[in-house]
Order: structure tokens, then C-alpha cells, then sequence
């Protein structure tokens, strides 16, 4: 898009905008303390508006309350701050001291917006068999890298892609396209369990393993991902007008967990019989054998 961007009024440097949109962690080139600020408000871990309106709004359009947080309090109390214990005097977002738990209900929103409508299992195979259906119906698989060709695929034309593939055995991505118009989606048949890994340290993948060799690989699959960023140490001005540590005042964000997930799905059809299958084998399975 460097062209597009070049010929607005005024030009906007392709640079400024990668630094914005990305942040100094995933830029490798120098960024000024103003620069990183700006950064760090937009798409920053902690105080970051691109997470406080998707919680925001996911949790309003999908009508549950584990997105809700006091967003007005938490923005009147955000302030820029020199890092705590940091070499460089590097400033950085951090919060007055009566701010703190509106703080901490952000990140506990995030972990629970995770824990319960991103990681939840029907939407993770939804995107499973989304992603099958593309690779098959899109050309060699892939999205169109020239703009134009790009940006002529919109919701509008996948889903029509996908009424389309369903209706026809002979489409390209024809089974994923029926199990997503259909709702025949693959059913959840084991999650990774805090009992079971104390037998053994990673179950899912002993299951996957065999449960693949018993079923067919196509009937059978695995979905894992660990919730990414989500820092919960930042500066907190205290009414002393000291600084410390987020992690020194609050035990709430040391004990937050990172949600993450390790499921095994499996075909409809397959369902009633790989439970009984790994109910029979689980034990055995679990201590090696």
C-alpha cells in the first residue's frame, strides 16, 4: 500500500504506520520514546485501546459480561511513567495508584474472554474447518497478494463459497463447506486434563497419536494454542508519588493464569465409538503401555 499511502495529503510514511500498528516487539528498527508511547496506547499488552475495544465489543455482541471492565476509570487514571527497575529511562503506560483494579478487571477480562468465548471448542473447530475449506477453495490455497484481487474476497464471497461448495459434491472444499452450512461440525472428544497429566505430562498427544492410528487421521483432529502477550507488569504512581512495579501491589495479576488449550475432535459419525474406545484404553494409555 506504500503508493496509496504516499499520494494522500499529507504523505504518510509507510514506516510511521508499521511502527504504530506493530510496536517496537515486532519491529526490528529504533523507535523514538514518543513513538514507542503511541505504539504501546494503540496495540500495547497491557493498556493497548485495540485490546479494550474488541473485550468491549466481543463481550456486547456475543451478550456475556466477561469482557465488561470500567474502561472510563482505567483511561482517566492512565499515565505515562518512567519503567520501574529499568536501566533506560524509557517511559512507559502505567496507572495512578486508585486505578489498579480497574487494571486489573482488564486483564482478568482478557484471561476470561479467552478462557470462555475465544478458546471455546465449537468456535476452535469452526475455524478449523474454515481454514480446511479455504486451502481447498481459494486458488493454490492462498489469498491474492496484488491489493486489488485481495479486497474483491470479502465475507460476502466466502460465504457465498461456501453455500455454493455445500450444495455441490464435486466443489473444491466441498465436506468443509457441508459441515459449516450444516452445522455438522467435528464434536469435542477429549481436553487436556490437570488429573490426567499428573499420570502423564501430555495426554492429548498420546491420544491424538493413537486415536489417529485407530480412526484415520481424517476423522480425528487436534487443536492447541496459549493465549500470547498479556504482560500484567507496568508502572503504578502511587499517592506518595513513588513508582513500583504493578506485580509489587496487586496479587491479583501475579496469579492470573494464561489460558490456553489442547483438544482432540473427532468425526460425528465417529464419536459414540471413540469414546468408548478411549474410556476402555485411557488408563492404559496415560501410564504407557
Amino acid at each position: 500500500m506504500e503508493d496509496k499511502l504516499a499520494e494522500m495529503t499529507p504523505p504518510l510514511r509507510v514506516l510511521d504506520v508499521q511502527k504504530l500498528a506493530v510496536g517496537p516487539k515486532k519491529i526490528d528498527v529504533e523507535f523514538t520514546d514518543w513513538e514507542a508511547i503511541l505504539s504501546e496506547i494503540i496495540v500495547g499488552d497491557c493498556f493497548g485501546v485495540d485490546r479494550m475495544d474488541y473485550l468491549l465489543r466481543d463481550s456486547h455482541h456475543t451478550g456475556v459480561a466477561y469482557g465488561k471492565f470500567d474502561h472510563f476509570r482505567l483511561i482517566d487514571t492512565l499515565r505515562i511513567l518512567p519503567k520501574e527497575h529499568s536501566e533506560s529511562e524509557e517511559p512507559s503506560l502505567g496507572v495512578e495508584e486508585g486505578g489498579l483494579q480497574s487494571s486489573e478487571a482488564l486483564l482478568l477480562a482478557r484471561y476470561f474472554m479467552f478462557s470462555q468465548v475465544y478458546f471455546h471448542p465449537v468456535r476452535r473447530i469452526y475455524d478449523i474447518h474454515l481454514k480446511d475449506f479455504l486451502k481447498e477453495w481459494l486458488c493454490e490455497g492462498f489469498l491474492e497478494a496484488d491489493i486489488e484481487q485481495h479486497q474483491s474476497i470479502t465475507d460476502n464471497e466466502v460465504l457465498a463459497g461456501i453455500s455454493d461448495s455445500a450444495a455441490n459434491s464435486s466443489s473444491s472444499g466441498h465436506e468443509h463447506a457441508w459441515r459449516i452450512f450444516y452445522r455438522k461440525h467435528y464434536n469435542l472428544l477429549y481436553q487436556r486434563q490437570p488429573a490426567d497429566m499428573l499420570i502423564n505430562p501430555d495426554p492429548v498427544s498420546v491420544f491424538y497419536e493413537v486415536l489417529n492410528e485407530e480412526f484415520g487421521e481424517k476423522h480425528v483432529k487436534r487443536d492447541y494454542y496459549t493465549q500470547k502477550g498479556g504482560s500484567t507488569d507496568f508502572p503504578v504512581l502511587r499517592r506518595d508519588g513513588s513508582i513500583v512495579s504493578s506485580l509489587e501491589l496487586s496479587d491479583v495479576l501475579n496469579r492470573i493464569p494464561v489460558a490456553s488449550v489442547d483438544f482432540i475432535f473427532v468425526d460425528p459419525g465417529k464419536k459414540a465409538e471413540a469414546e468408548e474406545w478411549l474410556v476402555s484404553k485411557k488408563e492404559e494409555l496415560l501410564k504407557g503401555g
